[in-house]
């Protein structure tokens, strides 16, 4: 797809919030696709269809290519929903000076770079993410200039600051004691009372959803394990705090035993799962819960642990050694033992923007692609509660469409070049 193909005459712009309702009075585009994936969950592509957009809203999808005036010309391309990251971490990047920045950056600062970030993700077809785990006023500050058209960037859904124990992952680890006192967040807690309160100040600070850290993780900097690490009894009171207060719940979580009482305790959604077993995938298949499996996670983690010029304390080259090799046959098990799978990367950890290497990588685990791309739609949005905005291109559905070159359904690493992007009717990408 050459630059010349698009009629259009357009450039990078700020993106326009959803509108409730669509004007008869504002100017329609009309994008010309060959290939179409509409709906990812039907697999059914169609052939010559043009979608007729009027501000940021699909009004229209007809037979054939049709209009006059404003034409995306996309006669040769494979058009499909704009993809859905289920697990980033946009105002960062893992690096050798990674511990530095966590005790340098302010939260301003780590909103700027989260800018960056966000433009490079939406460059790359992702036109809606959820963070999960930043400052809050990092994170949400960004969220909210995306939301308003200030900053390029996909739809945010962000927790915010996960709740976390005292000492385990999510908390500040490995620097001196008066430095960690003064970087602690409310959100961390110990006991049922000290949880159900961390959860509602995040509600409170704006998060859209709960993450919690169910039990160890790789980069915290502590030999604290990968196991259990909130209490049943505090897994519990973290989910009915959220849900009575209209927030799903989801958790970072290895080991079995964590991923299991979360489950148990009525869990929205687990974030890795590594060390799941043939009880975790009854009670996701019991319940329709969600896995995040995040492999190029995973795959980084290990990468540079075993690697020269690896970066990580000793306590997270242990981590990284033990945990990320298994991630691998996790997914071919779960998958095989029919859990429902939402696309999710964990970028920040892995380089931003290179997000859509996990396709391959759920291939490799044993999904089809039309699978992986049903885990980067249909199943995200549903996932993240959001079906009535993203994964489909559909009539009254928000404008948010990708376009590669090939055909991602027999290699889906096509989806690793996107060459168009819109996102609410506005075009960001066009070569």
């Amino acid at each position: 797809m050459a630059a010349s193909a698009i009629l259009l005459a357009t450039s990078v712009a700020a993106q326009t919030p959803a509108a409730p309702s669509v004007s008869s009075n504002e100017a329609t585009t009309f994008v010309q696709v060959g290939r179409l994936l509409a709906d990812p969950a039907t697999g059914v592509v169609q052939r010559d269809k043009t979608l007729v957009i009027r501000g940021n809203q699909i009004v229209e999808i007809r037979d054939g290519f049709v209009g006059e005036g404003r034409i995306v010309d996309l006669h040769d391309s494979f058009v499909l929903p704009g993809l859905i990251d289920s697990h980033v971490h946009l105002t960062g990047e893992q690096n050798p000076n990674g511990r530095l920045e966590a005790v340098t950056q302010s939260n301003a600062e780590q909103a700027m770079v989260g800018a960056r970030y966000a433009r490079r993700t939406l460059m790359a077809g992702f036109t809606t993410v959820a963070d999960l785990g930043a400052t809050n006023e990092s994170i949400f500050a960004l969220r909210d200039a995306v939301r308003r058209g200030d900053v390029p960037g996909p739809r945010i859904i962000a927790s915010g600051s996960a709740v976390s124990v005292h000492g385990g992952h999510g908390d500040i680890n490995g620097y001196r004691e008066d430095v960690m006192h003064l970087l602690s967040d409310e959100s961390v807690c110990s006991g049922v009372d000290d949880c159900m309160r961390a959860v509602r100040l995040q509600v409170r600070s704006g998060a859209d959803i709960i993450k919690i850290t169910a039990t160890g993780g790789v980069l915290s900097n502590t030999a604290a394990g990968l196991g259990q690490q909130f209490s049943d009894d505090e897994l519990a009171a973290i989910v009915g705090a959220a849900h009575r207060m209209g927030r799903q719940v989801t958790a970072h979580a290895h080991g079995v035993d964590g991923i299991n009482a979360f489950l148990r305790a009525g869990g929205d959604s687990i974030e890795h799962g590594t060390y799941l077993d043939e009880e975790s995938i009854r009670l996701f298949r019991r319940e329709g819960t969600y896995l995040v499996p995040t492999l190029m996670a995973g795959d980084f983690v290990g990468r540079i642990a075993s690697g020269p010029n690896n970066f990580f304390t000793p306590a997270q080259t242990a981590k990284a050694l033990e945990a990320g090799p298994k991630m691998m046959d996790m997914v071919r098990r779960a998958h095989a033992g029919g859990v429902r799978i939402a696309f999710g990367t964990d970028t920040g950890v892995s380089a931003h923007g290179d997000n859509a290497g996990e396709f391959a990588l759920l291939v490799r685990a044993g999904m089809t692609p039309l699978e992986t791309i049903q885990a980067a739609t249909v199943n995200a949005a549903a996932h993240l509660r959001i079906s009535n905005e993203a994964g489909r291109i559909a009539t009254g559905m928000p404008a948010d469409l990708i376009a590669v070159s090939g055909d991602p359904l027999t290699d889906v690493t096509v989806l690793e070049n996107v060459r168009f992007v819109m996102k609410g009717g506005t075009v960001y990408r066009a070569d």
